[in-house]
Formats: structure tokens, C-alpha cells, sequence
């Protein structure tokens, strides 16, 4: 049996944390996983998973030994993907890593988009509002919906992204449209908790820096779909991404308030770790994404699905 057979084996077990798991996964057995790790650990004269009937865990040498095999393997299957490119043939699995918000919005119908139009590419999507470590956990890139900070990672803008603060129509029949950000903090305000901002919410001063205003209401919630329902339903102010107040605003159902207040420079990127060697598969994805974007901008999305 050859060493890659055992290290992709190893690394199969550590990211579906536990032999059974693993073996669902692969369609392979819990024994010849288990076989495969202890051949590995005895090539190596090193013990990488500590195991009991209960708990699994990766020793510091598996540790290591994880985060050197994910880069191998992920560059031997770089060099499988740009010969199967080179004759027109793309295939193989992209652990990607994506906001929920983005997969709920209309905007996510891309991934279904892609998933149509590449069938010999299979999309492993993990929904997580966290922002990932896309070495360590074994992740192929990610899409993040931010202001992009400094970074190890490289990053493929796919389009722009911004911020609205709305309420419905009888909300702000009842306290008026707020004329500056400080009339936020004597209104009922629905609070975000993904944001980064939490309940101090930023604008656009006078003077063109940033000012901050503290809010308060009767809901925080960690989703924007909810916070856009309770909007809507007319509970308090919120700030909503760009791309799931369009509907809404467009129907009439929430109003825009303060735009002249808003925040610049936010985008949808792809991001992916440095390697010498972009794979063929996740080449091909990022490069459908730009192109999808650039037919369905985030405010016209909706009419895609």
C-alpha cells in the first residue's frame, strides 16, 4: 500500500473527526481506515491520533504531520486537475466554506448555477458565518462577505457590497425618518449579532470619518433574513446587506433611510490559501462566480432564481 494511500486515509479520519464518520463519508470500512492511520503511524515510528472508545484526538507530531499531508495532497491533486484540464477535462470535489447569508440570499442560486453547469465537480459546502482557517481545516477557499483585512490568503473580488438601513412604511409613519445617525439611539433598532458592529452601528460623519451610534430594541438576532423579516413586520430599524434589502425595497415592504450615511467599500471575495498551484477545479469556480456576478449584480439577483 502506498504512502498517499495511507496520508489521504489519515487526513479522510482528522477532517470527518473520527474513523466512522470518515468511513460514511468515502464508502470505505472503519477497519481498512483504521488499518491504513496504524500502517502510516508505523512508517512514520509516530503516533498521530490518540484514540479511546470515546474520544479521538491528534497528537503534536499529528498535528504537524496533518497540516504537511493537507498540502501535499492538495498539490498532487492540483497536478491530477491541470492535466485533466489540458485535455478538457475538469473534475473532483471543492471543500468550500460560505456565509449562511449567502447561500440563503438569491445570490446563492450561483452555487446552484455552477453545480448544473460542472457536473464532474462536486461542491462540498459548509455553511458557517465564522471566518474559517482554510489551511487548517482542510478548505479549498471560502466566499466572505466584508471589508477584506490584511491576509495570508489571496483574494478574488467577485463584486461589491454594501449596507442598508430600513424600515417598513408604518414604522416610520409612527417616529419619522431619521435626519442624522444619533436619531437612532431614541428608536426601536433590530440587532444583527453577525454583524461586526453589533449594536454600535456605523455611518458616515460629517466630516467624512466614521461615526458610531449605540442602539437598542426589542430583538438581536444572529441571522439578517431574520432581522429582515422583524423589519418588515415593522419591530424597528435594522442595517441589512445590500443584496437582501433589495427585494423588499423594491416592493415597498422597507424603506431606505440615511443612504447618504453609508459605509463604503465592503465585497463578496473568493479567497483561497497561497499555493504555487491554483487547482484547475477551484481556477474554474472562481472564474464562473466573476462571470456570474457580472450578469446578476447583487441588487438584481432576485430575478435570477
Amino acid at each position: 500500500m502506498d504512502t498517499l494511500t495511507r496520508m489521504r486515509a489519515f487526513i479522510d479520519v482528522v477532517e470527518a473527526e473520527g474513523f466512522s464518520a470518515a468511513a460514511r463519508k468515502i464508502g470505505r470500512s472503519k477497519a481498512l481506515l483504521s488499518k491504513y492511520v496504524r500502517e502510516l503511524e508505523d512508517e512514520l515510528g509516530a503516533l498521530l491520533l490518540n484514540r479511546t472508545t470515546r474520544q479521538f484526538s491528534l497528537t503534536e507530531a499529528g498535528h504537524t504531520y496533518y497540516r504537511r499531508a493537507s498540502e501535499i495532497i492538495r498539490e498532487v491533486d492540483s497536478l491530477a486537475d491541470d492535466v485533466r484540464e489540458s485535455s478538457g477535462d475538469v473534475r473532483g470535489r471543492i471543500k468550500l466554506s460560505a456565509p449562511r447569508t449567502f447561500a440563503d440570499a438569491p445570490i446563492g442560486h450561483a452555487l446552484i448555477d455552477f453545480a448544473k453547469e460542472h457536473p464532474d465537480i462536486v461542491l462540498e459546502i459548509h455553511l458557517d458565518d465564522r471566518f474559517v482557517d482554510l489551511v487548517e481545516e482542510g478548505f479549498d477557499m471560502a466566499i466572505r462577505i466584508s471589508r477584506l483585512e490584511n491576509s495570508s490568503l489571496i483574494a478574488r473580488r467577485l463584486a461589491p457590497f454594501s449596507v442598508r438601513l430600513c424600515a417598513s412604511p408604518e414604522l416610520i409613519e409612527k417616529y419619522g425618518i431619521p435626519q442624522r445617525p444619533a436619531d437612532l439611539a431614541n428608536v426601536p433598532c433590530i440587532v444583527d449579532t453577525n454583524g461586526r458592529w453589533l449594536s454600535n452601528w456605523p455611518f458616515s460623519g460629517d466630516t467624512g470619518d466614521t461615526t458610531t451610534v449605540s442602539v437598542s430594541g426589542p430583538m438581536e438576532v444572529n441571522s439578517p433574513m431574520a432581522a429582515r423579516a422583524a423589519a418588515v413586520a415593522g419591530l424597528g430599524f435594522t442595517i441589512l446587506p445590500d443584496f437582501i434589502a433589495a427585494p423588499d425595497i423594491e416592493a415597498g415592504r422597507l424603506i431606505p433611510v440615511l443612504d447618504d450615511r453609508r459605509l463604503s467599500g465592503g465585497g463578496i471575495f473568493a479567497v483561497y490559501p497561497h499555493r504555487r498551484y491554483l487547482p484547475a477545479k477551484v481556477r474554474v469556480f472562481v472564474d464562473f462566480l466573476v462571470q456570474w456576478f457580472k450578469v446578476h449584480p447583487c441588487d438584481k439577483a432576485k430575478h435570477s432564481v
